[in-house]
């Protein structure tokens, strides 16, 4: 990879973690239950942040866009988001010239799913228990489905301006 091409990648990535972090701390933010959990999109960018950047720097823009929402919002989640977002990216790809691929809209699934149980375990670690199965699955599954269905819009309209093939010709200049 190219000095420039690392450097719109790193600059992409910093953008898209601010977006992130407003998305999740500050926009759609629905606080659900005592634990300090809420519901929020800020996933749905970084799903985008999966299919557009390499995973190295769609991981950036995952833990510090979600690390910095959690330290401003609910700071004790922090550590469990950096490790649940993390591993949310992975099973998206940004090969190819679209957002919206069979792939990246089968990962919102598994990234879900990792939503979901990532965080009810770290409920149970944080409070010592594991009877706020109910209310921490639920929530978890509004954000995962939610966020699905807002990236799914997101990248078909993205896709439909050719963005990532505006980026990438952008690069190569």
């Amino acid at each position: 990879m190219r000095a420039h091409t690392k450097l719109q990648s790193l600059v992409t990535a910093a953008i898209l973690a601010a977006a992130i972090t407003i998305m999740t701390a500050f926009l759609f933010h629905v606080p659900i239950g005592a634990t300090g959990g809420y519901v929020h999109f800020g996933d749905a960018l970084i799903y985008l942040s999966a299919a557009l950047l390499p995973a190295p720097y769609a991981v950036g823009a995952a833990v510090v866009g979600a690390g910095l929402a959690d330290l401003l919002t609910a700071p004790m989640w922090m550590p469990a988001t950096v490790v649940i977002k993390s591993l949310v990216v992975l099973p998206f790809s940004s090969r190819g010239e679209r957002l919206l691929t069979r792939r990246n809209a089968a990962a919102t699934l598994l990234a879900g799913a990792i939503t979901v149980v990532g965080y009810y375990l770290a409920e149970g670690l944080l409070f010592g228990g594991w009877a706020a199965f109910l209310m921490s699955v639920t929530g978890n599954l509004v954000q995962a489905v939610g966020s699905a269905v807002l990236f799914l819009a997101l990248a078909g309209v993205l896709d439909r301006v050719d963005l990532k093939q505006r980026l990438y010709v952008s690069l190569q200049h």
